[in-house]
C-alpha cells in the first residue's frame, strides 16, 4: 500500500533537487539539500563535505555518480553507524539500504559511474577538467543529470520518510 503523504513529500524533494541541479549543479549537494529541506537529518557540514563527490569524485568521472553518493550519504545520516560505536558491529541496516539504492540506480541507468551516465546521456565520456569539454557535456546532456538527481532524491526520501 502506498502512502500519499510520503509520495507527495518524495516528489517535493525530487522537484527541489531537480531545480537545484539545473540552476547550480553539483548533484550530491542537490540531493542532500533537498533531503535536508524535506525530512531533515542532513547537516550543512555533510552538504559541504559532499561537494568533492560531484562528477564521479573530483570531476574525474571514474567514481560513482555524485547523485548516488549523495543519496548514500543521506541514508547514512539516519541509518549509519555512529562514530562512537565503531566497535559495535558493522551497521547492516545502512548497508542494506545502500545496497537497495545502488541496485535500483543500476537497474535504472545500467551502471553507477559518472562516466557510464555520461556515455548513456551523450554517447561519449568527457574530460570535465577541459572547459570546452565540460561545456560540451553540459550542452549535450540537457537535464538528464538533473533528472537522475531528482530520481535518487525521490527514492531516498521514500526510504527515510
Amino acid at each position: 500500500m502506498t502512502n500519499p503523504d510520503k509520495e507527495a513529500l518524495a516528489q517535493k524533494a525530487a522537484d527541489e533537487a531537480f531545480e537545484l541541479d539545473v540552476k547550480y549543479g553539483c548533484c550530491p549537494q542537490c540531493v542532500l539539500t533537498a533531503v535536508k529541506n524535506t525530512v531533515g537529518l542532513v547537516t550543512d557540514e555533510t552538504i559541504k563535505a559532499s561537494h568533492g563527490l560531484s562528477g564521479g569524485g573530483g570531476l574525474m568521472g571514474e567514481g560513482a555518480c555524485g547523485a548516488l553518493t549523495g543519496g548514500l550519504l543521506a541514508l547514512g545520516a539516519k541509518k549509519g553507524r555512529d562514530a562512537d560505536k565503531l566497535d559495535k558491529g558493522r551497521g547492516m541496516a545502512n548497508f542494506n539500504a545502500g545496497r537497495k539504492l545502488v541496485e535500483r540506480f543500476k537497474a535504472e541507468f545500467g551502471g553507477v559511474t559518472c562516466e557510464h551516465l555520461q556515455q548513456e546521456f551523450t554517447g561519449k565520456t568527457w574530460n570535465m577538467w577541459k572547459p570546452e569539454e565540460y561545456k560540451g557535456f553540459s550542452d549535450q546532456r540537457g537535464d538528464q543529470c538533473a533528472r537522475a538527481t531528482a530520481l535518487v532524491t525521490k527514492w531516498v526520501v521514500e526510504d527515510l520518510a
